[in-house]
């Protein structure tokens, strides 16, 4: 039995530490330390090799770029006055209804998510929610709850609308049309028992706001409307890729990069303020939960699981349907689910499971994560908006709403 077998126990332990590390944030450190941290762990006690540690990191290439794209972007919307321009339409349109402003928000929210993405709607959509929050003289906390929830409920209505997507199904996509086929209906009523589930849980708050009706709407500046025609261009492409089965990657970055020289160049800005301000901690994190993925693959995870569904699936199709849901959807909320995505994704890969099987392990990877604060990557990257804002949330409020929220959904 070689080094790794043996140290199953330990490349496990680790793994376990560094996640709990990334829930609660101790010493209130980022999310990232905590996962580099058990990646070099598990390096430096010879429990991964460090070439499968540097591949496990080069197969979040296509996520980083879309990360990168997404935030350069939506960063230099914020700075262009974009968001501003878009909380005073909200405002315009919600005429002093809390709830009508908490409609129009989820209505946008899901439409973002759809076409962009779910963490597009964490990067792009938080800012312009806060914003239209303090012109509305609100709260807002209720209405930034949208961005979350939303942001992971309808993330399975087309591949694109989350990377998860790409992640667990990988090279066996679903065409587009047999992809809406299967997950339109259960879209349809997550997206809608989401809403009716998060309105009431907020009703208490929502009842004691009083929102300005008058604002003055802002005039978009030039370089604002290129930003908004590079959004508009970024969710066409994106789109395309999706029919055409591409990777998203590479093209968001590119659309990103673009409209970025476009607008400074128009503006005759410089770069660096923009990119100071861009949470690039995320990408550390993204790349130290990959290397944990890849050291647990080498303890026989993935094999112990084919074999635990073969079995159910022997018993019954509908048990291991259920069963396969449930436990993905709860374990992103202890992993994250890019982790268990990514596990997921090397289990159906394997086996060429029933579709059935395949896309209730979706629904839970994309669904599961409104649980908690960290189960999603694009909650952790709405958590960081809310904090460039001067907003924070803990862990347990965030899992009293998400218990509310998740649970009915997900049945």
């Amino acid at each position: 039995m070689n080094i790794l077998a043996d140290g199953a126990g330990a490349t496990w332990g680790i793994a376990a530490l560094a996640t709990s590390g990334v829930n609660p944030r101790p010493w209130r450190l980022p999310e990232a330390v905590w996962a580099v941290l058990g990646a070099v762990a598990l390096v430096g006690l010879g429990l991964l090799p460090w070439p499968d540690a540097l591949n496990g990191v080069l197969k979040g290439s296509d996520v980083y770029l879309f990360l990168i794209g997404m935030m350069l972007l939506a960063e230099l919307a914020r700075r262009e006055g974009l968001f501003d321009w878009l909380a005073a339409l909200a405002l315009d349109h919600a005429r002093g209804s809390p709830y009508r402003l908490f409609t129009l928000i989820y209505i946008v929210g899901t439409l973002v998510t759809i076409f962009l993405s779910n963490d597009a709607t964490a990067v792009v959509l938080t800012p312009a929610v806060y914003a239209a929050a303090r012109a509305a003289g609100a709260e807002p906390l209720p209405y930034l709850f949208v961005c979350a929830f939303i942001a992971n409920a309808a993330s399975f209505v087309l591949p694109i609308s989350n990377p998860a997507n790409l992640v667990v199904f990988g090279t066996h996509m679903p065409p587009l049309l047999a992809w809406l086929k299967l997950f339109a209906l259960p879209s349809v009523v997550a997206i809608g028992v989401t809403y009716v589930s998060l309105r009431l849980s907020l009703r208490t708050a929502l009842q004691r706001e009083v929102l300005v009706t008058k604002v003055d709407t802002p005039k978009l500046s030039g370089t604002g409307q290129i930003a908004l025609a590079g959004i508009g261009v970024m969710a066409t492409v994106l789109l395309a890729c999706s029919v055409l089965g591409l990777q998203l990657g590479l093209p968001t970055f590119v659309c990103g990069v673009v409209a970025g020289l476009a607008i400074l160049g128009v503006g005759r800005q410089s770069p660096w303020p923009v990119l100071k301000e861009i949470s690039w901690g995320v990408l550390p994190l993204v790349a130290g939960l990959f290397v944990l993925v890849e050291a647990l693959g080498h303890t026989g995870v993935t094999a112990a699981i084919r074999s635990l569904l073969n079995d159910t699936l022997t018993v019954s199709s509908t048990g291991a349907t259920w069963g396969t849901g449930l436990l993905l959807a709860f374990a992103c909320n202890l992993m994250n689910n890019l982790p268990v995505g990514l596990i997921a994704g090397s289990v159906m890969a394997a086996d060429h499971v029933p579709l059935q099987i395949a896309a209730a392990a979706l629904i839970g990877v994309d669904l599961g994560p409104n649980l908690s604060i960290t189960g999603s990557l694009a909650t952790i990257l709405w958590l960081a908006a809310l904090r460039r804002e001067g907003q924070d949330i803990g862990a347990w409020p965030f899992l009293r709403l998400g218990a509310v929220v998740m649970v009915p959904a997900l049945l």
